[in-house]
Parts: structure tokens; sequence; C-alpha cells
């Protein structure tokens, strides 16, 4: 028998969190949050991270368990969610996974396998004298040659999942786009209702600007420079996550406030886009538009509890 699993996603700044502890209490669940930047600890104010008394005693999983000088990966969300689980599963309750990052959905859902053959350091060494003597585009041509798919797929620059699929290729004899094309297409092993809460367009973008300006007056720049003081860099993962990238070049003098934070709102309204794209293109997803519902918070939470009742055998 398929163990529970309910998944509550959408674009960043549509209201998950609300939603969520709705969800968690009519279903006596607690939640994993899918958020790549949550997890980590003092980001909280760029991270949108929930406080514990919006948590209302529902009792979250995967926000500030990490450093931020530590990585944060999908195999390593995979790993963490997984455990949670088997926690959740362990009280008799319901997990919940929340967040915006949908890759990590994916392949939580759908148990995607990301084992790794044997490292083979010899010709991992090899690429990266290549990206270093001739530059990324080079390499990138390389995994062109062999795997177009995922050449298309993978950003010039982003140099280590590149040589991931040469090195996979290499090891396999498989193209990594065809292997995670396969993985894609397995059925899920959880009874699973999968939410998509999102809104209409100009309301969201409008929701983005006001949080952003919230967050700044909350003291986003002094949680920056608190990071930065601390000695975490614009290398590191967590650094690189939206509203921090941007005021970090401002306190390294690389631009002014006004213009870190208007980058960071148009980058933020490009990241809801592109997180959008992405739902759109999953199977299996319920979408719930909070205009069907006149923007009622009670009502959404009851369509959601509905439709769970309808499709799977969790009790509500």
């Amino acid at each position: 028998m398929k163990r529970p699993l309910i998944i509550l996603t959408g674009p960043t700044a549509v209201g998950k969190t609300k939603a969520s502890i709705g969800l968690a209490k009519a279903l006596n669940g607690e939640i994993i949050s899918a958020d790549s930047m949550q997890v980590y600890k003092y980001m909280d104010i760029g991270s949108a991270k929930i406080r514990p008394e919006e948590m209302q005693g529902v009792k979250h999983y995967l926000v500030d368990e990490l450093e931020p000088d530590e990585e944060f990966h999908v195999v390593r969300f995979q790993q963490m969610a997984k455990q949670a689980m088997e926690e959740i599963y362990a009280k008799g309750k319901t997990p919940i996974v929340v967040g915006g990052t949908g890759f990590y959905i994916q392949a939580l859902l759908y148990d995607i396998d990301f084992t790794e053959s044997n490292e083979d350091a010899a010709y991992r060494e090899e690429l990266e004298r290549l990206v270093a003597e001739k530059g990324a585009e080079y390499v990138h041509n390389m995994l062109r040659g062999v795997d177009p798919a995922s050449a298309d797929a993978i950003h010039a620059n982003n140099v280590k999942r590149v040589i991931r699929a040469l090195e996979f290729y290499k090891q396999t004899g498989e193209k990594i786009s065809e292997h995670n094309e396969k993985e894609r297409a397995k059925e899920s092993p959880y009874d699973f209702c999968y939410f998509v809460l999102n809104d209409d367009r100009e309301r969201l973008y409008k929701r983005i600007d006001l949080r952003i300006d919230q967050m700044l007056a909350e003291g986003l720049v002094e949680e920056v420079t608190a990071l930065k003081n601390r000695g975490y860099t614009r290398d590191m993962v967590s650094m690189q996550g939206l509203g921090y990238k941007e005021i970090l070049d401002y306190l390294n003098g690389e631009c002014t406030l006004e213009e870190a934070v208007y980058i960071l709102k148009r980058d933020t309204r490009h990241f809801a886009k592109r997180q959008l794209t992405w739902f759109r293109r999953e199977r299996d997803v319920i979408w719930v538009n909070k205009n069907d519902f006149a923007h009622d918070e009670d009502k959404i939470l009851q369509m959601m509890i509905d439709t769970i009742r309808e499709r799977t055998s969790i009790t509500c």
C-alpha cells in the first residue's frame, strides 16, 4: 500500500506558508520545507523563512538545519526529506511538502535515482584542466558532441554539471539526459495530491515587490552584512540565493542600494515566472487559482481537503 504524501507548491510570494498551516492542522500533518534557502541558519529575512509563531505548533523539517557554508542540492534534499518523512510516518502523521523548488519536489515525489557511478578522478581532473586552459565553452561543446539534449539543458557556465554529464557518459555509455528522462517517467511510490497555488500575474508581482520592501524594512541589509562579517562569501551556494547576492553586491560597492533592490525585484519576478513554467510541465498537478475562490483562504483550504478525500486514502 502506498504511503500518503501531500505537496503544496507555487511561485514565490503566492501565500504557501499560511495555506500549509491550515492543511497541516486539517490532516494531522507535519511540514517538510522544499525550499533551497530556508534550510540555512542565519538566513531568515531574505529567505522569507517561516517564523516560530507562524508555525502554530506544527513541526517543520529542513528549516534552520544547515550552516551557510554547507552545500545543499537535490540529492541532499532528497536524503534529508526522506529521513523526515520516516519520522512523520512513525508518528502516524502525514508529511506535507511545502516550497517552490520544483526540481526538489519532482525528485522526492517520483523517487528519482541520482545514484552516481564511481567517480573517475583522472577524467574529472582532465576536464577541469581543459576548462582552465580552453574555457567552459570548450568543454560544453564536448558535451554537445555526445549528448546534445544535456548541452541544451545545462548552461555552459554550470561547469560542475557539464563535467558530471560527460563523466556519466564516459562511465556508462548512456546519455545523462536519457537517464533523467527515464527517471522522470517513473510512477510515484506515494498516495499523493500535488497542489500548485497560483494567482494572477499582476497581483503576484505586487506581492513580490511588497515582500521585498518588507524584507528591507525588517533588516535584510543588516542580515547580509552579518553573514558577510561571519566570512560567508559570494561563491557559496547559500549566498547565491535571491536577496543575498544582490545585497552582497551593494555591500561590496558594485552597485547602489537602489540598483540592488531594482535587480532583486526584477529577478524575483523572473524567478516566479520560471517556477510557473516548471509546474505547467509537471504531470499530476492540481492547480489552485486563488482568483477562482475570490481569494477566500477558507474556501481554498476546503477545496484542497475535499480533493484529498476524493483522490487519496488520507483521512481528513
